[in-house]
């Protein structure tokens, strides 16, 4: 995507990242959660899933699904999400409030035992964050244009989630959920939002 603008001046006045608008599910996405450190599994966990779900739409379309995806994807518990049955996955299908694409439902559920069985193992979210050395990324681009799409570390992440069973997490959907999560921060040079 190509923005015309580096930063954008909403109505309150104070400049943010030119890919936020003022929808009342973005504007605060952008500035309590986006860049922001998740290190609570659950949040780690729907992150994963809802950017798997975003791959080929826009985050404000996922981003308005949200609260619909938490009620019926039992508030993301990834152990009872791995337990749904293909009687549940059709359930799933037919709901026009998720995205109703096949691949991506059955993903979320195969995501789930994926996850249960690294977390037999080890802790998801010290996994997942070792990509960036367990301490979050502060970069500071100048443009838009100097946000990458996918980084070493996020191709890291996704051949080693792909390893573990996984699907729906290629480098730039796992660059998109490092940033969702914190584990860098993208704000540009002049965002309210950039804390350096």
């Amino acid at each position: 995507m190509v923005w015309k603008h580096n930063l954008v001046t909403l109505a309150d006045g104070r400049p943010r990242c030119g890919w936020v608008s003022d929808d009342p599910l973005y504007l605060p996405y952008h500035d309590d959660e986006w860049g922001r450190p998740h290190r609570a599994p659950n949040a780690l966990f729907e992150l994963l899933i809802l950017e798997g779900c975003q791959a080929g739409l826009s985050w404000l379309t996922v981003l308005r699904k949200r609260a619909h995806y938490r009620k019926v994807y039992d508030g993301f518990d990834p152990a009872r999400i791995a337990r749904y049955t293909p009687k549940k996955l059709e359930r799933l299908l037919a709901d026009p409030g998720i995205v109703r694409h096949r691949g991506k439902v059955e993903a979320s559920v195969g995501n789930a035992r994926a996850w249960q069985a690294l977390a037999e193992r080890e802790d998801p979210v010290d996994f997942l964050w070792s990509f960036v050395g367990g301490a979050p990324r502060v970069n500071r681009p100048r443009t838009l244009k100097q946000v990458p799409a996918k980084t070493r570390e996020s191709e890291a992440m996704s051949r080693a989630l792909a390893k573990l069973g996984f699907r729906f997490v290629g480098p730039t959907i796992c660059y998109a959920f490092m940033q969702a999560t914190g584990m860098v921060d993208d704000h540009v040079v002049g965002c309210t939002c950039a804390s350096t």
